[in-house]
């Protein structure tokens, strides 16, 4: 099959989208949002949510509706992001969209997006705080 001139590869985004961010190991994102310093934001959809768990406080707004509800122009923003130098750390399942997510981020203005490098599994993996995560040990 040939590319078509222009086409970009998925590794390629995800290579161009990390280049523009400052990503996070998961204690570090803890200790910003310990901190005050930054708010967590996890994209992952319901299900995902409900078999792999949570992380206490965060927000949760869904990939499909990121950006308006982060846009400090739009009138479909959340409270929180009415300026435009919030910390937004974007956490998914392994670090994958949250890199394309908080690169979208950047391109609205939210240059201090970031997202957390393995996602809510090296969270979890890492010890850190969470909340309905299932018993591995009834499986």
């Amino acid at each position: 099959m040939t590319r078509p001139t222009g086409a970009r590869t998925i590794d390629d985004i995800l290579a161009e989208a990390r280049r523009r961010l400052v990503r996070l190991v998961p204690w570090a994102a803890a200790a910003e949002l310990d901190a005050g310093d930054a708010v967590l934001v996890d994209i992952r959809p319901a299900a995902q949510r409900r078999a792999e768990g949570e992380v206490p406080d965060a927000l949760i707004v869904e990939r499909n509706v990121l950006e308006w509800r982060f846009d400090p122009a739009s009138e479909y923003r959340l409270p929180v992001a009415g300026r435009y130098d919030l910390r937004v750390i974007v956490l998914c399942s392994e670090g994958y969209t949250s890199s394309l997510a908080a690169a979208a981020l950047h391109d609205l203005g939210l240059t201090r997006s970031t997202d957390v490098i393995g996602g809510f599994r090296a969270w979890r993996a890492a010890g850190l705080p969470t909340r309905g995560v299932p018993d591995e040990t009834a499986r």
